[in-house]
Formats: C-alpha cells, sequence, structure tokens
C-alpha cells in the first residue's frame, strides 16, 4: 500500500520540481534580457539542484562567457570564512572570544576595550571601511598605519554597527596566533576540508584559470574595475569561489566536519540590535518569513549573496561581476522555490505626470518615508529618486527591480503602497 501510494506521488513531486526549476529558469532569463544580469546561480532544495547556470560573460573585451564553475570574488561573503577560522582557533583552545584586540595587536586604539566577539558580531565600534586605503599600493605596514588612524563610531559593546575593518583585524589574529599566512590557513583548515577546490584567497600575482574579470557601472557604463590591493582587503573580502563550491560549503555547515555543533550555536545565534551572527546575519528582513541565515557582498563590480533556509532545506546563491543586485535577484529566486508568486522583471518606461498627486503619496508607511522635494518623489532619502510609470506605480532610479504602488481605500486616500522587491510583492500601510 505504502509502495502504491509513493508511486503515485511521485511523478507529481517531479513534475512539481521541474515547474519550480522552468520558473527560476524565466526568472533568470527576464534578468538577463531586462537587466543585463552577469555571473552564475545555484538553487538547491532538500539536495536536488533545482537551478544552476551562468549568464553574461567573464571577459567583456574577449567575449568569453561565465560558465557554472566561473570564480568569482565574493566580496563579504569571505566574512563567514574568517569567522569559522576564528571559532577553530577557539575550539582549538589557542585564543578565546573574551580576549581582548590588544592581546594580539597592542598598538591598536582602544585595544582594551574590544573583545574576538565584539568583532565578530560587528558591536566594536570600529567604522565601516577603508575603501581608499584597499585601493592604494601601499604596503601592509603603512597601510595598517593608516588603518589605525580611523576613529571608531561609537564605544565598543554598546550597540551593532557593520564594520569592515573589524573582520580586516581578524584577518591579522588569525596569522598571529596560527602562524600561518590567512589564505594558508582558510585553505587547508576550510576549503580542502569542504572539498571547495575552486576556492581561495585573492593576491595580486597568481593566475586563478577561470576567474571572472569584474566591470562596475557607471552613467555612461560599464568599466573596469579599478585595482585592489588583495594584500590589504582581505578579512573582510579576499576569497573567490564558484557557486557549486559554495554549495559544498553549505552542505558542510549542516555536519560538524569543520565547526562542532557547539561553534555553530555561537555562529548563528544573533547578537545585538541587528542580529548579526558571527559572519552571518541572522533572519533578515528579507527571510518570507522562514529561518534564514545569509550574507551579501559588494566591492565595485562584484555583487553577491548567500542564502541559508534551514529550515526548508533551500540554499540560494548568486555571483556576479557587473553589480547587477544579486541580493534581490536571491529574493525573488528563494521566493519562487519557497512557493510564493514573484513578478518578472520588466522594462520601465518613465512617463509625465501631475506632480501636485505627489501630495497624496508623500508619507510615513511603517518604516518607509516617501519624501516630496520640489515637485519630485523620493524613497527615503533624496539618494534614492521614485520616476513614474503610471499614475500610481513608480520604481527607483537607483534600482529598477524594486517599485512603490500606491493604492488607494474606498474613500480615495493614499493609504497603503505595494513594495515590489525582485518581483516579490508586500504590502505595506500608511503610519497613523
Amino acid at each position: 500500500m505504502k509502495l502504491t501510494l509513493l508511486i503515485l506521488l511521485f511523478p507529481f513531486l517531479i513534475f512539481g520540481q521541474k515547474n519550480v526549476s522552468a520558473n527560476l529558469e524565466k526568472y533568470m532569463q527576464a534578468q538577463v534580457e531586462v537587466n543585463n544580469f552577469s555571473g552564475t546561480v545555484l538553487v538547491k532544495k532538500d539536495g536536488h539542484v533545482l537551478l544552476k547556470k551562468a549568464y553574461g560573460l567573464a571577459d567583456y573585451e574577449w567575449n568569453i562567457k561565465n560558465t557554472v564553475d566561473t570564480k568569482f570574488q565574493l566580496a563579504s561573503v569571505t566574512k563567514q570564512f574568517t569567522a569559522t577560522a576564528i571559532l577553530l582557533l577557539v575550539e582549538k583552545g589557542k585564543l578565546s572570544l573574551d580576549d581582548k584586540l590588544s592581546k594580539f595587536l597592542p598598538d591598536y586604539p582602544k585595544g582594551d576595550s574590544v573583545t574576538i566577539h565584539m568583532l565578530l558580531s560587528h558591536s566594536s565600534g570600529l567604522a565601516m571601511g577603508f575603501k581608499e586605503i584597499a585601493l592604494s599600493t601601499k604596503d601592509q605596514d603603512s597601510a595598517y598605519a593608516e588603518i589605525k588612524k580611523i576613529p571608531y563610531e561609537f564605544s565598543p559593546g554598546i550597540k551593532s554597527g557593520y564594520s569592515n575593518i573589524g573582520y580586516y583585524l581578524l584577518a591579522k589574529i588569525i596569522e598571529k596566533v596560527s602562524g600561518e599566512k590567512y589564505a594558508v590557513f582558510l585553505k587547508k583548515n576550510i576549503f580542502e576540508k569542504a572539498g571547495m577546490k575552486n576556492t581561495g584567497v585573492s593576491n595580486n600575482d597568481s593566475i586563478v584559470l577561470k576567474k571572472a574579470k569584474a566591470y562596475y557601472r557607471t552613467e555612461s557604463g560599464l568599466i573596469h574595475n579599478p585595482y585592489i590591493n588583495w594584500q590589504i582587503n582581505v578579512g573582510h573580502d579576499g576569497v573567490y569561489s564558484t557557486v557549486e563550491d559554495l554549495a559544498l560549503w553549505d552542505k558542510a555547515l549542516y555536519g560538524t566536519d569543520i565547526l562542532s555543533a557547539q561553534m555553530k550555536k555561537l555562529m548563528f545565534k544573533p547578537y545585538g540590535d541587528e542580529n548579526w551572527g558571527y559572519g552571518f546575519i541572522i533572519n533578515p528582513f528579507y527571510n518570507h518569513g522562514h529561518q534564514l541565515i545569509a550574507h551579501d557582498g559588494g566591492f565595485f563590480g562584484t555583487m553577491t549573496s548567500f542564502n541559508r533556509f534551514t529550515d526548508d532545506n533551500l540554499f540560494v546563491t548568486v555571483l556576479s561581476n557587473n553589480e547587477s543586485f544579486s541580493y534581490i535577484i536571491s529574493y525573488g529566486l528563494s521566493a519562487i522555490a519557497l512557493g510564493k508568486e514573484v513578478e518578472l522583471p520588466y522594462k520601465h518606461h518613465r512617463i509625465e505626470i501631475d506632480p501636485n498627486l505627489y501630495n497624496q503619496y508623500a508619507g510615513k508607511y511603517d518604516k518607509i518615508t516617501v519624501l516630496k522635494i520640489d515637485d519630485k518623489l523620493y524613497f527615503n532619502d533624496v539618494e534614492m529618486e521614485l520616476i513614474p510609470e503610471s499614475k500610481t506605480k513608480f520604481f527607483r532610479k537607483d534600482n529598477n527591480d524594486r517599485t512603490v504602488e500606491f493604492i488607494p481605500d474606498s474613500a480615495g486616500i493614499y493609504n497603503a503602497i505595494i513594495l515590489t522587491k525582485g518581483g516579490v510583492k508586500e504590502v505595506i500601510r500608511r503610519s497613523k
């Protein structure tokens, strides 16, 4: 009886999976045709690959296409590997989460007030980053001397604030405690154990086969990435990988071959007011109401997204080399995989409408503020202009995959908006 039931159900299970795969592929094809997506994508659920495909070009000059084994810079997705390395050293008894920064880098300002835990959980008060230094040709010592001069944003431990500097310092601590180069330690203790043969840490000398060039967007179109100093831009960035290797890493995180259950519990615990774990964010706002462990990355031409819906055994990763909005695309792909309706990307065209209408739309909608300034409409601030495509629907100038539609009630008052991100719709009501 059970066997008969299984046979009857099996075709429907396969059909359902194929249907989801087809929808995922349609969505990505639209991202290519409408938004010029370039990169690779992998969606995997319950051990089955629903979509694994490459799009666009790895090299624009030579017209070389991306393939599923093309390697991409990961940007801040690197942080989870830095955090893992630190936890491995904790487990070996070589350092403690309560150790002070001054123990390892005694010359760093306020080092007695900052713990390893604070560095991992973005509660150190250290500033966001050091982009200009990362783009310079400074050597490691002079770069470190400059970074030490960057003031703290707040007193260590009082709140959360995302910091690349914190993870740059963690990479230095890994080297000091282990006695090995950051790249060597990660390769021996993480990449090789997970079977990640196409993953490594960038430098400015090595030739890496099948690594995509990166291109960033300007008003006049795509241009070459600037020089990035990979001696310095490390810990918070630096790792390159493929979607297939990242799927192996996701699989490894369900087991204990690399990190013990105790260390994973510490890594995946949300800390502070922004829900930062160690190298991950836990249940961010884009989790669709499901348990999500994730991190995104972006630096010039690189845009990346790494998403683990652990209760659903769903993994979604998107890697781009032309600044395509990977995190928004991942949001749409994960919604499709979770059975939600998603609108396909489409071409948006500006129309002219009476700006006096904007008076009815401006206001506060939960955490979103719609502003009217000089006959223009803005989303939260003047960096994000809303462009009209109908009398009630607008697309964001900075990202066409994000739209706002104003919805009238029975009295004709606009008391709600439909916010669409990557094709996923959400109704948000005006604040009273």
